[in-house]
């Protein structure tokens, strides 16, 4: 039996074969109905909801009519199986089975039934945005997940940072969306893109999971990891994301980006991504900077590199000069922020076990003057270690 199903990413001519631009369509069984039509659907446009009962052999025919066909991507869940329907832009249509154990049949919502039962069942395993079980394509197409929805167990480590991410970004959306038109795309420049596990996970949720239009670029100098990253959005037929090649330092987009990302970019591009970001007036920035080298570079090549010889001990070896350096580019980068209007925040991004580079730098622009008093507490410290950064050019 038909528990339940959903469909979403409808094709351009939607329209003409449905009669509305339906931009996704769900199915579920109404247990309590004794009727022969004791399917409830709703169908989504721009800006209605319309609904209509339907019996089992009206869903069946709709599900061979149009999943993977009128609707790109649907997820059909029966008794004992969850079935993916995914369809590439060449219109070749991928269906991924998973059984589901009969202790995992409660957890689904069935005729306006609640999630309970799933919870209790959870245990102490985590609530991620993107949950295990469930096949996530773009997951399964970058080596995380398997077919069936399971996390590979060495890419464990790159599903919780995913996750991680995703929270962090899911905080901040309702202050860069109260500045925008309703149904205006969210813009989202990543710079440093590489192989594009976050920037894939984030145009998952805002898409599938919070429903949010999203137009989404993702930057990097590797021809080769471009052409990669620009294979799986077409397989996938993703909307709204694009990948190019090309340096932080001289780029120009088209459009005003919300949100800068900038992860793990390397030693000074992290500033010209910071750079770029506040000289756009993006409503948000998530930087996890990487390789500072250049504060380490101008510590180590000076005499007396502060004017406090009780600080010189922290330079003495050269493995605590390279961390305190990196601390020191992230204040000054902290202070560039804060001075350009925005709302700071330095978070831990993920366990020190599981990176080094473990600091997330969040700001979320303010209303309001610049912080002079950023300013200055950035100059006494950079004075008084006697260096000029990159970053320091912007103050």
């Amino acid at each position: 039996m038909i528990y339940s199903v959903s469909f979403s990413k409808p094709v351009s001519d939607i329209e003409e074969k449905l009669g509305k631009a339906y931009k996704k369509i769900k199915i579920k069984l109404d247990t309590a109905s004794s009727l022969e039509s004791r399917y409830f659907c709703e169908m989504f446009t721009e800006k209605q909801v319309f609904h209509k009962k339907m019996s089992e052999a009206e869903v069946t025919g709709f599900i061979e009519n149009h999943a993977g066909k009128t609707f790109k991507n649907a997820v059909l869940r029966t008794e004992n199986k969850e079935i993916t329907y995914l369809a590439n832009k060449k219109g070749k249509i991928t269906k991924l089975e998973k059984e589901l154990k009969s202790e995992n049949l409660s957890q689904k919502t069935v005729g306006g039934g609640t999630a309970v039962n799933r919870l209790l069942s959870a245990g102490k395993k985590k609530n991620y945005l993107i949950p295990e079980g469930n096949p996530v394509p773009f997951l399964i197409m970058t080596g995380v997940m398997t077919p069936e929805g399971k996390v590979i167990s060495s890419r464990y480590d790159k599903f919780r940072q995913i996750n991680r991410f995703l929270e962090f970004i899911d905080d901040i959306l309702p202050s860069v969306l109260k500045h925008k038109e309703d149904n205006e795309p969210v813009r989202i420049a990543d710079f440093g893109c590489g192989k594009s596990y976050l920037t894939f996970a984030v145009h998952y949720l805002l898409t599938e999971i919070r429903h949010i239009p999203c137009e989404i670029e993702g930057l990097d100098l590797k021809k080769d990891v471009i052409e990669y990253c620009n294979k799986i959005a077409s397989d996938l037929n993703l909307q709204g994301i694009r990948f190019s090649t090309g340096d932080i330092s001289d780029y120009s987009g088209e459009k005003a980006p919300d949100i800068v990302i900038t992860l793990h970019a390397c030693d000074t591009a992290t500033d010209y991504a910071l750079e770029y970001a506040v000289s756009k007036k993006a409503g948000a920035v998530l930087s996890v900077p990487c390789c500072q080298h250049e504060v380490n570079t101008q510590l180590q090549k000076k005499e007396k590199p502060v004017s406090d010889e009780a600080m010189a001990p922290l330079l003495k070896w050269g493995i605590i000069r390279e961390k305190f350096s990196s601390l020191v580019t992230d204040v000054l980068r902290g202070e560039y922020l804060e001075k350009s209007g925005y709302s700071v925040q330095m978070l831990e991004f993920i366990d020190m076990e599981h990176t080094p580079k473990n600091i997330l730098i969040r700001a979320v622009r303010k209303q309001g003057p610049e912080n002079q008093e950023a300013e200055k507490e950035a100059l006494s410290l950079s004075g008084a270690l006697g260096i000029s950064p990159e970053i320091m050019k912007n103050f």
